[in-house]
């Protein structure tokens, strides 16, 4: 099993309003093989930011690899386009860093 977590900093009062986004649409993630789960954890922890963990569990890396090659990704993550007139509306995302880890252990209740 891995975890691939994207920690996703962004400026101070977004993360409760961008969290869903990341866990909607999970009927296409459901297609790749391996996809186990998506979980979206928030830590309000930091003074500058807060920081949102992306966790989504694979059973292998090849089901991430392709789903992070494909059309549904590609579509989950475009930005909407500024409408006619319109300055393109500035994102609160101010960084972010991917992290693979496989499981090694658990312990459950």
């Amino acid at each position: 099993m891995f975890i691939v977590s994207n920690r996703i900093r962004v400026k101070k009062g977004f993360a409760e309003k961008m969290a869903p986004n990341f866990t909607k649409g999970g009927e296409a993630l459901k297609q790749f093989k391996g996809f186990v789960k998506t979980e979206v954890a928030i830590s309000k922890d930091f003074e500058k930011y807060d920081e949102m963990s992306v966790n989504m569990h694979w059973e292998t890396l090849d089901g991430f690899h392709e789903w992070k090659n494909s059309d549904v990704f590609k579509n989950a993550h475009k930005r909407p386009e500024a409408k006619e007139g319109e300055a393109p509306k500035e994102s609160p995302m101010l960084g972010s860093t991917l992290v693979i880890s496989e499981v090694v252990t658990t312990t459950e209740a």
